[in-house]
């Protein structure tokens, strides 16, 4: 089965709600100061709340924001922190797992736009020649677009996919004719950035965006992963400047409009529920990792169609809803066991669907 992820797939009618209400609401850095909206002023069936509050608590989560309009409607800390010695609180940090690769789908885009790569070019032109095992004719044809869609080609099935030694990078199918979720030519566009911007990918990535948007939270290398911590608000905060179109305040942190639609629309036509990096919901059907399995229907049935999220190990969920003017933040342990965490996400949407509104 063969594409072309030369163009991704974009909607030319995706406009930003925002665009019709005027002022847009940006949270000072200070969190303390964030704007609030009680349930009850959007009309939210506060009778429910419980019954969501105890499946979070009783799976295992730690956070639980919800924005509207940019305002924290719901924020709630539940168990002990990553040491296991106080209570989660605002303060506390907690891994992102591979809701994370949002950050670098958004970082690349940066580093596109102030001209330092193009996404199409060759994924060697950043990391040399003999990065993988491959032949250099196959080597060559593998960019840095490739690398955003989990379309590589690379062989994922090897024992250690997240391993990106070039003797575990072997050949398996052309650039663009196979989607595998696979983690280690994700993790190299770390090296791809470096090389690009001729500075560490911690320093780019903190200039560029984290600091921007008054987050908080380091990369820290777990084995051969790359992965970010924060709290919870700094999620949310990352996930309110893509719903605003890479915009915070007065300043457009993100600047290509179509780089950032093309995150959030499929980039391709074998998993049609996955864009850069980000995964999305109410699509024809969906393919999970590991499996070469293409699934009917949406991943989330429950959620809104329009739905796009970052998802991580464990059930870390950074969801965006435009329809709704909505960010959903969820952070915790595993859920329920499975190593792919899209079950909980459906089960998080029939517990708020009694919440909101008809």
């Amino acid at each position: 089965m063969a594409c072309d992820t030369s163009d991704p797939i974009i909607d030319d009618n995706d406009t930003n709600p925002q665009d019709s209400l005027g002022t847009v609401y940006f949270p000072p850095s200070n969190n303390l100061s964030w704007e609030r909206t009680d349930p009850d002023e959007l009309g939210w069936n506060s009778d429910a709340l419980p019954d969501l509050y105890n499946l979070l608590e009783d799976n295992g989560s730690r956070a639980f924001i919800i924005l509207v309009d940019g305002k924290i409607v719901i924020e709630k800390y539940f168990g002990k922190d990553l040491l296991n010695i106080s209570d989660f609180n605002a303060a506390s940090d907690w891994y992102w797992a591979s809701a994370g690769k949002t950050l670098t789908a958004a970082l690349v885009g940066i580093a596109q736009e102030q001209a330092y790569l193009d996404i199409k070019d060759p994924t060697t032109q950043y990391l040399g020649r003999g990065w993988t095992s491959m032949t250099a004719e196959q080597e060559d044809n593998i960019t840095i677009q490739h690398q955003l869609t989990m379309t590589s080609g690379l062989d994922d099935l090897i024992f250690d996919n997240h391993s990106f030694d070039p003797s575990k990078l072997r050949f398996r199918s052309e650039p663009g004719t196979r989607w595998a979720y696979h983690n280690a030519p994700y993790t190299l566009l770390d090296t791809v950035i470096e090389s690009a911007v001729k500075s560490s990918f911690e320093t780019y990535f903190n200039t560029q965006l984290r600091d921007k948007i008054d987050m908080n939270g380091e990369w820290l290398w777990l084995d051969n992963d790359h992965v970010f911590f924060s709290t919870a608000l700094s999620m949310a905060r990352f996930g309110w400047l893509i719903a605003n179109d890479g915009k915070w305040g007065e300043d457009q942190v993100i600047q290509n409009i179509d780089y950032i639609n093309a995150m959030r629309t499929p980039s391709q036509n074998i998993n049609n529920s996955y864009g850069y990096l980000w995964w999305l919901n109410g699509q024809k059907d969906y393919m999970l990792p590991g499996l070469q399995i293409v699934f009917p229907g949406s991943i989330a049935p429950e959620g809104p169609d329009d739905m796009y999220s970052g998802i991580g190990k464990n059930g870390q969920y950074l969801s965006i809803i435009p329809s709704l003017n909505m960010v959903m933040v969820r952070m915790g342990e595993n859920p329920d066991q499975v190593s792919v965490p899209i079950l909980f996400q459906r089960d998080i949407w029939e517990a708020m669907n009694e919440v909101l509104p008809d």
